[in-house]
């Protein structure tokens, strides 16, 4: 049986202006953005991830404080040109840092405006052998 992580909650202290960084700054693709009588919920992935976040003021989602989450983990093939990316769009980030010559031990990082913070990791064989398959993406939203 697979167990697959699809969806973190990430608490915010305003959804719209969390949509507008995840979105507009980091470049989530926005899946769906909710809004009825009981409730705002807004759900948005990475390129190329089988997992979202999903922001929002259902109890659940308001149990946690915003800006709790510490060191989520994003994967790119290239650390430079992730770091280049982001801040030319306006996303403060950490200055790159290899703590070994073998694949996987460069890391940068940055934050949301509510102080979640993430952690990028870069691995370059995921340039040449990502987790889904570009051909797979669009049937599963990725």
């Amino acid at each position: 049986m697979d167990w697959t992580l699809e969806v973190v909650v990430l608490p915010v202290s305003d959804i719209d202006r969390a949509v507008a960084f995840y979105r507009d700054q980091v470049g989530f693709h926005l899946d769906h953005d909710t809004t009825n009588e009981w409730m705002h919920v807004v759900q948005l992935t990475p390129p190329g991830s089988g997992c979202s976040i999903v922001i929002g003021d259902l109890p659940s989602q308001n149990e946690m404080a915003p800006g709790s989450m510490r060191s989520l983990h994003l994967v790119v093939s290239d650390a430079a040109a992730a770091r280049a990316e982001l801040v030319g769009r306006g996303v403060e980030c950490s200055e790159i840092m290899s703590f070994d010559e073998r694949d996987g031990a460069t890391f940068f990082g940055f934050a949301d405006p509510d102080g979640n913070s993430w952690a990028v990791q870069q691995i370059r064989a995921r340039a040449e052998r990502p987790l889904i398959p570009v051909e797979a993406r669009g049937r599963f939203g990725a």
